[in-house]
């Protein structure tokens, strides 16, 4: 009899950092998984958790895919020797059907293409990217809404618990 391979559960610990505002001003569509080309001191940055996806969005240039506006503050011991720039350009590294699609997302009126997550997956750093549609006023509303209403929920099921 052939024993069962343990199947791999996401672990939270190999997130790096998350864009909590892209949820909230976005819906998101479809998502990719991307690698993400980054120099030695980067690496190191990201080791230690100075990554900040806040403004971070995808453009697509030439065929190609590249995050903007993601921060990693270097570190003061890695980078002394290094001219760094916190904010640069990084290429996403994806497959040819997918930058497609990307692109043709991108290009329709209202689209765009949004960092929601920066993880280890291995020894590697990936970026989750995903196919977005901006929120309006009343949209941003109803999700309060309901994020206070299932806290509320939450709250009632705690205190009959404990009684």
């Amino acid at each position: 009899m052939r024993a069962m391979a343990k199947s791999k559960t996401k672990d939270s610990s190999n997130v790096i950092a998350r864009n909590k505002r892209a949820t909230f001003d976005y819906e998101l569509l479809d998502s990719f998984e991307a690698g993400v080309a980054l120099s030695g001191w980067e690496v190191k940055s990201l080791r230690m958790g100075k990554a900040d996806l806040g403004d971070s969005y995808v453009l697509m240039k030439r065929g190609e895919a590249w995050l903007l506006g993601t921060q990693i503050v270097p570190l003061d011991t890695a980078s002394t020797h290094f001219v760094t720039d916190p904010t640069r350009t990084r290429k996403l590294l994806l497959n040819k059907r997918e930058l497609a699609k990307i692109l043709e997302a991108t290009s329709q009126k209202g689209q765009t293409c949004v960092c929601t997550q920066l993880y280890w997956k291995g020894h590697l750093v990936k970026a989750r990217i995903a196919l977005a549609v901006g929120k309006k006023a009343h949209d941003k509303r109803n999700t309060e809404k309901d994020r206070d209403w299932n806290r509320q929920k939450q709250r009632i099921v705690r205190e009959n618990v404990k009684q």
